[in-house]
């Protein structure tokens, strides 16, 4: 079930071994030291006091026994899944940290349908989907006064989103954008910061498109100068003629990795819908890969985490959480090697070194995030209908 599986049967099998051999060695001690009672009485006292240490070994080794040892079960995106982010909390509470990775939130409410209470303590989700989760049940209330907040960017505090009914359930951990990455030797720069330059000509054929309708139809809304928030049935369709224009224009549409790799190997100078999170992982092998946000805005994506309602261990699943926005854990987490994004904790930047902070361009969040509007959110109507543009945007 968990990849860690055969890794922790091994490692609990040694340590059944261990505890067996010093259980072994108890006894043989006992023994002796009831004989030698027997041939010298004096004795009695002195070896009371010395079979206090191996009775002491044996505590140690039964809390730290399979059977005793703690394990923590979260579902989680990639970017939890770095050792560099995971380690040191196991090390710290001397637990076991089993990750589940899953894509999109409709697979990961799924999975705890599925999933018997208690399977799950801690779930990563999608920050505009809190309230599903919480609606359905799958969430626990956190105690807010325990939660770092008034360290965050004002704007990624975000309690519309994590609070239900003013109880929190979840917590802001990181975000980013999507946005125009591009690598800066083979385009202007200054193009970049308007959205028109893509469809005028000058770029044909070198533009790739991350093949996710939410943020790029919300991108190309903002072209049109209609918020993320006010996209509705009734004037999606006129964001259909400059979807199309953007694709007549783009060589590809492609996932995350194809896109990356085709921006880093120069197959396309320029990603629709890229970000921090597509280009800092490559920063250090390519330094002129860049990216912004145009003068029309770019969208802000952020993944909030909670502890799962029904879990065994809420205590140490609230530890985890609270690690996790923590100056430590968000440094760890920003950073990590799956993709890099903005820690919401805004005291994380002492833990990042100056070219972390460069990467994420540090000191331009204020104004970017001014600039930056949310995914769009749909209803079931409406999502169908952008679905069904991008699919025939995909088949053009």
């Amino acid at each position: 079930f968990f990849a860690q599986s055969s890794h922790r049967c091994r490692s609990h099998i040694a340590r059944f071994l261990t505890l067996t051999s010093k259980l072994n060695e108890l006894n043989y001690f006992c023994d002796r030291a009831g004989q030698k009672r027997r041939q010298n009485p004096d004795m009695e006292r002195r070896m009371a006091q010395k079979v206090t240490l191996p009775l002491t070994a044996l505590a140690l080794l039964t809390v730290a026994s399979p059977s005793f040892a703690q394990e923590l079960n979260a579902l989680v995106w990639c970017d939890h899944t770095d050792p560099a982010l995971i380690e040191p909390f196991e090390e710290k509470f001397g637990v076991t940290v089993n990750l589940k990775e899953y894509e999109g939130t409709a697979a990961g409410l799924a999975i705890l349908d599925q999933s018997q209470p208690g399977d799950w303590d801690v779930l990563v989700i999608d920050a505009v989907d809190v309230g599903r989760a919480v609606e359905a049940g799958y969430l626990a209330e956190l105690p807010a006064a325990e939660l770092p907040t008034q360290n965050f960017f004002p704007e990624l505090v975000m309690a519309e989103n994590n609070t239900v009914d003013g109880k929190t359930y979840a917590v802001t951990e990181k975000f980013g954008y999507n946005t125009i990455s591009f690598d800066k030797t083979k385009v202007d720069p200054a193009d970049m910061e308007d959205m028109a330059t893509l469809t005028s000509g000058k770029y044909d054929g070198r533009i790739a498109i991350y093949d996710y309708y939410l943020p790029v139809i919300g991108l190309v809304a903002l072209s049109q100068g209609i918020n993320t928030a006010d996209i509705t049935a009734e004037n999606l369709p006129s964001l259909k003629e400059p979807l199309m224009k953007l694709r007549a224009a783009s060589k590809q549409v492609s996932d995350v990795v194809s896109a990356q790799t085709a921006l880093a190997t120069g197959e396309v100078d320029i990603v629709v819908g890229g970000g921090e999170w597509l280009t800092a992982v490559l920063a250090a092998d390519n330094p002129n890969l860049d990216w912004t946000i145009p003068k029309q805005g770019g969208l802000r994506w952020a993944q909030s985490i909670g502890v799962v309602a029904g879990s065994t261990q809420p205590d140490l699943a609230l530890e985890f959480v609270k690690y996790i926005v923590s100056p430590e854990g968000q440094a760890k987490l920003a950073t990590s090697s799956c993709y890099w994004g903005m820690p919401a904790n805004a005291k994380t930047g002492d833990a990042l070194s100056m070219e972390q902070r460069d990467v994420l361009r540090w000191k331009e969040q204020p104004d970017f995030l001014k600039r930056a509007q949310l995914y769009p959110i749909p209803d079931a109507a409406l999502d169908t209908a952008m679905q069904d543009m991008w699919t025939e945007m995909l088949n053009q």
